[in-house]
This record gives C-alpha cells, sequence and structure tokens, in this order.
C-alpha cells in the first residue's frame, strides 16, 4: 500500500493529475481489502481445521466407548451363561445327589446370574440403540394380551416381595383388545421393566395396578404403585440412562430400564410419561400416594380374522 502511493511521486518527471492520485488510491483500498479478507479467510481455516480435530478426536472416543461396551458385553455373556448351565446341571443333580438346601442356594445364585445376565443385554441394547437405532418387527399387538402375559410371569416376583397385581380396563368392567402396530417383543420389554419398577417401588402388602385404557387416537396403558411418589427434582431425569434418584424401593436397579423403555416408545412415535397419583387426574385411583408410569400408542384400526 505504501509503494502503491509512492508511485504517484517516485520516480518523478511525470505530471501528477487527480486520476491517477485516485486509481492509487483504490488500488490501496483494494489492497487493504483483499489483506483483511485474507486475515478473515485464515482465522475461519484455522478455526474449521481446530473444530475438525475436536470432531475426529470426540467420534474416536464415542467409537472407543461403544467398542468397550460392546466388547465388554459380549465377553460378559458367555461366562454368565456357562455358570447359568453349569448350576442348571447341578440342580438336575447331574453331578451327584442334591439336598433341598443346596436346591435352594443354587436357585438363588442362578436368580443372581440371570439378573447380571439381564443387565448385560440391556446394556448392549442401550449402546446399540443409541449408535444403530432401535430396529423393529412391527405387527398388530393387542397390549391386553402383552400386559396379562407379562404380569403372569412376575407373578412369582410380586409374590415374593408380598405385592398384588391387578388389572382394570379403564372405565368398562369388560375386558377389551388394545391392538397396535408395534414390536411385540420390544413392547413385552417396556412392560416388563415398569411393572418391575413398581413391585421394587412397593412395600410389603402394596398393590400395583395395570390400567388399560382406549381413547380416541391412542391406546393407553398405565401402572400404578402405592409407593413414596417421584419427588419434583426426580421428574427431569427419571428417563436418563443409568438414573436411579433417591427412594426407599426395595430393589436397586440398573438405572437403564425405564432410559430404554423410552428408547423403545420413542422408536414406535409413541409417548411415556411419569407422575404422581396426587397429581393425576384418575379420580378411580384408589390410593393417594404413589407414581402412576405409563406410555401411549397410536390405535390401530386391527380386527383379527
Amino acid at each position: 500500500m505504501f509503494l502503491t502511493m509512492l508511485n504517484v511521486w517516485v520516480p518523478g518527471g511525470e505530471v501528477i493529475i487527480a486520476s491517477t492520485v485516485a486509481n492509487r488510491a483504490i488500488a490501496v483500498m483494494a489492497l487493504m481489502v483483499t489483506g483483511l479478507l485474507s486475515l478473515r479467510l485464515r482465522r475461519t481455516q484455522e478455526a474449521i481445521a481446530l473444530t475438525q480435530a475436536k470432531l475426529q478426536a470426540q467420534e474416536q472416543l464415542v467409537k472407543l466407548r461403544e467398542d468397550f461396551a460392546s466388547t465388554l458385553t459380549h465377553d460378559l455373556k458367555t461366562p454368565l451363561l456357562g455358570a447359568i448351565e453349569t448350576l442348571k446341571a447341578f440342580q438336575k443333580e447331574k453331578f451327584g445327589s442334591v439336598s433341598s438346601q443346596q436346591q435352594k442356594v443354587l436357585a438363588t445364585m442362578i436368580h443372581s446370574h440371570d439378573s447380571s445376565l439381564q443387565f448385560v443385554e440391556t446394556l448392549l441394547d442401550v449402546y446399540r440403540n443409541d449408535t444403530e437405532g432401535l430396529k423393529l418387527h412391527l405387527e398388530p399387538v393387542d397390549l391386553t394380551v402383552l400386559a396379562e402375559e407379562v404380569a403372569t410371569t412376575l407373578m412369582e416376583v410380586a409374590a415374593t416381595r408380598r405385592v398384588n397385581l391387578s388389572f382394570r380396563y379403564g372405565d368398562s368392567d369388560f375386558r377389551s383388545s388394545l391392538w397396535v402396530k408395534g414390536d411385540a417383543w420390544q413392547l413385552q420389554r417396556v412392560l416388563t421393566n415398569l411393572l418391575i419398577n413398581a413391585i421394587n417401588h412397593s412395600r410389603r402388602g402394596d398393590r400395583v395396578e395395570v390400567i388399560l385404557e382406549s381413547q380416541a387416537d391412542y391406546q393407553v396403558v398405565k401402572i400404578l404403585d402405592t409407593g413414596a411418589g417421584i419427588q419434583p427434582e426426580q421428574f427431569p431425569h427419571l428417563f436418563e440412562r443409568f438414573y436411579q434418584g433417591n427412594s426407599d424401593r426395595q430393589a436397586k436397579g440398573s438405572g437403564l430400564g425405564l432410559y430404554l423403555s423410552r428408547q423403545i416408545i420413542e422408536a414406535h412415535n409413541g409417548i411415556i410419561w411419569a407422575e404422581n397419583r396426587t397429581d393425576s387426574k384418575d379420580i378411580s385411583a384408589t390410593a393417594k400416594s404413589g407414581a402412576i408410569f405409563g406410555f401411549k400408542l397410536s390405535v390401530y384400526p386391527y380386527q383379527p380374522s
């Protein structure tokens, strides 16, 4: 810029006219703008390069975490399955006679290993769903049948903790079908998680109630317990990964059941929620304390042949 303006007088001997000075001034302004743009471009490129480096580092970290979780859960499943089968072989007296007291110990060990295996499989599913998305096998599903089947499998767990399970079909006294289009196995997992959650939050002698009702556009499932309820500060975190909260629940979970349930219901384009029974507009609720966990899915007009 300095040399461009100096060229008006140097080398000299020429008549200086206004147009020459104007041309030099325009050239100086062009050089100034070019310099500023070049500086800004260089800074932008440096910022882009830094951002790309950070993104690559984050992607590598995420991949490393996913690979670690996948490898860990896969490596844990094999010995757990082997231990369960070995214990079942002992139960069946394939290695010699087993006393009744030993049978009880073996049953406890098998139940413990089954719980660990379920946690490992849930953890693997959660990470797989986060990275690959949840793959659904959609078909007509009756939520009423599904809920009753899940409740039947959990009767022994509920009985052990002296918790009663009951069903209510909305405002009707008659059992009715709730058809949706969904993945039966995945929805079964949601119902299992919500029922176990309710049983774990119940005290001995309490009742867990399953309400099945049909609305204009949705089929609704609600699971009510009579526990201590949900603290206001817990609501934003209930469906987060590994969140357990503070409660007097009878058994601590992994903190993955509600998170996985949310993944499944959202993959079905449904809604899942939680509320306290004291806040619910359900006037038919028989207890003043406790929580409600529910979900709703779009009605599927299916008529079985």
